[in-house]
Formats: C-alpha cells, sequence, structure tokens
C-alpha cells in the first residue's frame, strides 16, 4: 500500500510538471507597456490642453489602446478572452487616471485666478455705419422737417393716372413712351389704367392731396425708375425726394426762399441759388434750380443744375378735386444721387450701388 501510494504521488507531480507554461503574447507588452508609459505621462502632465492631448493619443478614437483592442481579431481563439481583458483593464485605469488628473488641474486654475489679464485694454469692434445715400436722406429730411414739412411715402408700382394724368402729362407727352418708363406685364386697374414702376416721387404728392385738404407741407423721399442705360451718371433706379407745399395765397417767393433755406444749411452758408425758366406739365411757371457753392471748386463749375421746381399747375388742383383759383402751391423734386456726388465730389453714380467697402467706409 505505502509502495502504491508513492507511484500515484510521483505520477501526478509528474503530470503537472508537463502542463505547459502561458506565454505572454505580443500584444499584452505592448499593452503593459503602453499603460506605464501613458500613466507616466498623465502624472507629469501640468495643463489641461496636454492632457486633452494624451486622452487623444492613448484612448482616443486613434489612440494607443483603441489600436490594441481592434488587434483581438488577429489572436488565437483561446488568448482572446485573457488579452482582451486586459485591454479593457488598462482602457478603464487610464481613463480613471486622466479624470482625476483632470478635475486636479481644474481645481488648481479655479483657485490661481483668471486665465487672461483682465487688466489689458479690450478689443474694439468694428462699428458700421450708414450708406452714404441714407445719410443724404436723413440731413435732408431733417431740414425740412424743421421748417415744418411732414414725410409722406407711396408704393413704387404706380398707375398711370397717379404717375401721368393727374400731373397734367398728357398720353402723348415722351416721357409715357415704353422707350423711357418701366411698364409692368399686370391687368390694368379699371379706373386708373395701366401699371408702371414710378418714374418720380410725383405721384406721392397726388395720393396726399386726394386724402388731404390744405394746407399741405410735405417732402416725399423714395426711389424711382427710368429707362436708362447706366453710365457714370445715369441709372436705371436711383432716389428723389420731392416736396409740396399748398396753401392760400403761397407764392414763388415762398418757393425760392424755402430752396435757398434748404440748401445753404445742406452744403454751406455760402451756398447760392438761381432760377432759371423752363417747362415741366405739372408746373407753372417752371423753373430749374442752379448752385454756386465750395462744394463745385473740385468740378471746376460756378453754377451746376441740381434740381427742378414751380407753381403746381392748376390742372393738377382739378384732378384731385380742389377749387378753382382757392389755393396755389409749389414743388420741387431733386436726386439723392445727384445732391451726394456734389457734396463728396463722386464722379460715378454707380459708386452708391456696387456695395464696395474699400468707397463705403469713406463716408
Amino acid at each position: 500500500m505505502r509502495f502504491a501510494a508513492t507511484i500515484l504521488v510521483l505520477r501526478v507531480a509528474s503530470s503537472f510538471a508537463t502542463v505547459p507554461a502561458v506565454s505572454m503574447t505580443e500584444l499584452e507588452q505592448q499593452l503593459q507597456t503602453t499603460r506605464a508609459e501613458a500613466e507616466a505621462a498623465i502624472a507629469a502632465c501640468t495643463d489641461l490642453q496636454a492632457l486633452t492631448q494624451l486622452k487623444a493619443k492613448y484612448i482616443g478614437r486613434q489612440g494607443a489602446v483603441t489600436a490594441a483592442l481592434e488587434k483581438l481579431g488577429t489572436l488565437p481563439k483561446e488568448d482572446k478572452p485573457r488579452v482582451g481583458k486586459l485591454a479593457n483593464e488598462v482602457k478603464n485605469a487610464l481613463t480613471a487616471a486622466l479624470a482625476a488628473k483632470q478635475e486636479e488641474l481644474e481645481a488648481k486654475a479655479a483657485g490661481s485666478g483668471p486665465a487672461i489679464d483682465t487688466t489689458l485694454p479690450g478689443r474694439r469692434h468694428n462699428i458700421g455705419h450708414l450708406h452714404p445715400l441714407t445719410q443724404i436722406f436723413e440731413r435732408t429730411v431733417a431740414i425740412f422737417r424743421r421748417m415744418g414739412f411732414a414725410v409722406e411715402d407711396g408704393p413704387e408700382v404706380e398707375t398711370e393716372w397717379h404717375c401721368f394724368d393727374a400731373l397734367n402729362t398728357p398720353a402723348d407727352h415722351p416721357a409715357r413712351d415704353i422707350q423711357d418708363t418701366l411698364y409692368v406685364d399686370l391687368p390694368p386697374d379699371p379706373k386708373y389704367g395701366r401699371y408702371v414702376m414710378r418714374t418720380h416721387t410725383s405721384p406721392v404728392q397726388v395720393r396726399t392731396m386726394l386724402k388731404h385738404k390744405p394746407p399741405i407741407r410735405i417732402v416725399a423721399p423714395g426711389r424711382v425708375f427710368r429707362r436708362d442705360n447706366p453710365d457714370a451718371t445715369h441709372s436705371p433706379t436711383f432716389h428723389q425726394i420731392e416736396g409740396l407745399y399748398v396753401d392760400k395765397n403761397v407764392t414763388v417767393a415762398d418757393l425760392k426762399g424755402t430752396v435757398e433755406f434748404f440748401f445753404k444749411q445742406l452744403l454751406s452758408p455760402d451756398t447760392k441759388v438761381r432760377f432759371r425758366p423752363h417747362f415741366f406739365p405739372y408746373t407753372e411757371p417752371s423753373f430749374e434750380i442752379d448752385l454756386s457753392s465750395p462744394h463745385l471748386a473740385s468740378r471746376g463749375k460756378e453754377w451746376l443744375e441740381i434740381a427742378g421746381c414751380g407753381m403746381v399747375d392748376p390742372n393738377v388742383f382739378k384732378a384731385v378735386g380742389y377749387p378753382d383759383d382757392e389755393y396755389t402751391g409749389w414743388a420741387f423734386g431733386f436726386g439723392i444721387e445727384r445732391i451726394a456726388m456734389v457734396m463728396w465730389s463722386i464722379n460715378d453714380i454707380r459708386l452708391f450701388t456696387e456695395n464696395d467697402v474699400r468707397f463705403l467706409e469713406q463716408f
């Protein structure tokens, strides 16, 4: 019996001695090396930006641990569980180390004050400004408001009656030709005729007189349209401001005094104004307004035609239903672009609509 037991023990020991030892794979060695390297780098890290880079290097989408996990599929079946477990342990350990280091660095940063020097002067932001035409509009309206004028507005798509007939412009007048006026392809109004893109803001005067009885003192700024080819002095769309004053006993002297005051306020106290006889179908008598101003020196001209005006024709009063011979009035109109070109010595009207910042930032 004692001999048999001895034999059994020897056989068991011999069987254990023949079981081969499990060798560490190359991937396991890589994971352990990566873990040691990463933990040392995390411990030595001193700022959050560097910590973020370490996270990407080791456990990010392109990190070393992630790359090791992707290699599991190449291992023998019996090695996969063991190496996979090790890879997850390394990833979890590094994730915890990164989180702890981040918390440590954030606490340190919070305790050391702001990360920027708050005593440094701030950076000034560029602030835009109004378009030069808008500036002229606002200055013009402000001057007329000081003289007691109200501001009226109207549609840009007008009827022939409001744009021409009511303003004593007959059907055979050249302004109504399709070569000069932009007609709109819409069914005509049964009472007021075809639709056009307004060629001036005078229809606003007509609409105001239809709604109100005198005294009327208004200005009507807005965009108008002509069938012009664009060049340095012409544009198919531009801006006008027109004025109207209707009351009893209004005279040319009132017109001249208002116009002179306006241009002296807008341009210079040295500005001179003169009236020349002219013809407009909606005013009688009619005048062209010429200016002489220091602003014209750069153009080499003493006088420059700037606007049209006159006393409202009685036929216009008749069209809006005012009693005969009870009221008189005057009207004027000028282009905003033309005024701006005089004020700032601009030689090309197209600059206002090209939106070149190098041009616009000068005003």
